[in-house]
């Protein structure tokens, strides 16, 4: 059976590692923050060396196979670290996934980690995952446990703050654990000696000025270009890393693309994907400029931007190729203006 995060953590106490870990949720920062706990856990215990995969179109699944066979010269452990950001392995990696479980390596975890998860990504192998491992699916908080949580993580931050300030910054955030996070590490900065109030919540995030991700996810997708390339020049000057703002990024689009699916079924799709009400026109504006098809495109783009920032691309003197923020303006706009979407993605 699936298990909880509480339950996972409780368990990663323990000195026995189980042979494979699955933890998957379209909530990145909670997947982000179990897969670096249980990373830590695993080098206590051993798991010095690491072999990372990322599964991305035209992985070759014959690469988890051979790395469970590599022997290791420097550590007694390994710990093979399967990036699978769809939760889609295909024919393919499903069945590389069940041979390896039918058969798991001594002295081997193999961790799996996705960005998107729901009940129609299960299948035989996470069926055989569960068999001899750990299934942690992740899924987004309610709105009624979003205040225990960031009670939770203020205390874990040295920070005190009083139910009524606790809910306003619930309010705020809209559902967004990464905006949320983000706000407590800048109160934890504060130094207050007491518990802060509201006033002070308002105080200390109302001159907050700094570009970041989440505004512009919401200026892209509420079809602000003009705001939104502003916010990535922001980000460009302020030296923030590509790569994370393009996780957050690739999250919206493929919630984009699955309410797109859901048709005629759009209010019960907003409620499945536990969309706050506050931000429910947002994407029901976004929706009603495109259809299914340019979202999946956006996601293709999003996931060739991604090849990019990693320095995948090659040119014929064996360097980088291609400039990462340019090609993010490139997707802002084609999210903003669906119909300019042909003249600037493929």
């Amino acid at each position: 059976m699936p298990t909880t995060l509480p339950a996972f953590r409780k368990h990663l106490s323990g000195s026995d590692p189980k042979p494979v870990y699955l933890i998957g949720g379209a909530e990145h920062l909670l997947v982000l923050e179990a897969a670096d706990v249980f990373r830590e856990r695993a080098r206590e215990l051993g798991y010095v060396e690491r072999d990372v995969l990322d599964v991305e179109s035209g992985f070759d699944w014959n690469r988890l196979a051979d790395a469970s066979r590599e022997l290791s010269l420097f550590a007694t452990h390994k710990l093979i670290d399967l990036r699978l950001p769809t939760g889609k392995p295909g024919r393919e990696g499903s069945a590389a996934i069940v041979a390896y479980c039918d058969s798991p390596p001594p002295d081997t975890v193999l961790l799996i980690t996705t960005n998107d998860w729901s009940k129609a990504h299960e299948g035989a192998w996470v069926k055989a995952i569960e068999e001899i491992g750990v299934f942690v699916p992740v899924w987004p908080l309610r709105r009624e446990e979003l205040p225990a949580w960031i009670g939770t993580r203020m205390a874990s931050r040295g920070v005190a703050a009083s139910p009524d300030a606790i809910a306003w910054l619930a309010d705020r955030v809209e559902g967004n654990l990464l905006a949320a996070a983000q706000e407590i590490d800048k109160l934890a900065l504060l130094d207050e000696k007491r518990p802060l109030d509201v006033a002070t919540l308002e105080a200390s995030v109302a001159d907050d000025a700094r570009y970041d991700v989440f505004r512009l996810a919401d200026a892209a997708i509420g079809g602000d270009a003009g705001r939104a390339l502003k916010i990535v020049a922001g980000l460009r000057a302020e030296g923030e890393d590509l790569i994370p703002l393009l996780g957050w990024m690739l999250s919206q689009l493929r919630t984009l693309q699955r309410l797109a699916d859901a048709g005629s079924n759009l209010a019960a799709a907003l409620r499945s994907e536990r969309i706050w009400p506050a931000r429910e026109n947002l994407y029901r504006r976004a929706l009603r400029s495109a259809d299914a098809a340019h979202w999946e495109r956006c996601v293709a783009q999003a996931a060739h931007i991604d090849c990019v920032a990693k320095g995948q691309y090659l040119d014929a003197g064996g360097k980088s190729w291609g400039d990462g923020w340019r090609e993010l303006e490139r997707l802002i706009v084609a999210i903003a203006k669906p119909r300019a979407a042909a003249e600037l993605i493929a």
